[in-house]
């Protein structure tokens, strides 16, 4: 709410001189301008640094950059997403602009993952450590599902079972890594692990 606030003057900023540059969009303080020129880009980034100024704000200096879509030959990372074009398969030439979980979102969910299924929990039985993570892994997928994030799903979903698998060994006092016909499919499913893959929206952009 406070960011809204103070950052309503660069809104109002916009609106009167940088619309000529571009599409200016912010949730908070997370802000993407959209230029169709690597000049405009630059100028859209000065009229925001003269108008953060004076309110004794500025641009973060490493999450502040000028990328060049066209042809995926960069990304850009907004709202946990990273955002790149990809070409098409089917129309060659033609390139999409596509988003899934970026680097630092899967690491924290990985994070996550790996502390709800430590050692620690060796005491625990498996269907209570599945009910505590299920829903850490429910609400992570609800918020990446609408976008381009099968292959960062089918990660994570391997991660999650190897996790289990492990801690499984721990319990019968196996070597840690190494597992045989009984962490198959069924027993996930018998644990009832909430499966990411399948769960993806796909959602894409010509541009």
């Amino acid at each position: 709410m406070l960011a809204n606030i103070a950052l309503h003057t660069l809104d109002v900023a916009w609106r009167d001189q940088g619309q000529r540059l571009g599409v200016l969009i912010r949730y908070a303080d997370d802000i993407v301008a959209l230029c169709s020129t690597q000049h405009r880009a630059g100028q859209a980034r000065e009229l925001m640094v003269a108008v953060l100024a004076p309110l004794g704000l500025e641009l973060h200096p490493a999450k502040t950059s000028i990328v060049h879509l066209h042809r995926g030959a960069q990304g850009f990372e907004f709202l946990g997403f990273h955002h790149h074009k990809v070409e098409s398969w089917r129309w060659p030439g033609r390139y999409y602009l596509q988003r899934w979980p970026s680097a630092r979102a899967m690491a924290a969910v990985r994070t996550k993952v790996r502390d709800a299924t430590s050692v620690r929990q060796v005491g625990r039985s498996l269907t209570s450590v599945v009910a505590d993570l299920n829903p850490v892994l429910r609400g992570w997928g609800g918020y990446f599902r609408r976008g381009n994030s099968a292959r960062k799903f089918s990660t994570l979903d391997s991660y999650v079972q190897e996790r289990l698998a492990i801690l499984d060994n721990a319990k019968r006092g196996r070597p840690g890594r190494s597992w045989g016909l009984r962490h198959n499919s069924s027993w996930y499913a018998r644990l009832g692990v909430y499966r990411l893959s399948g769960t993806v929206m796909p959602a894409r952009t010509h541009a």
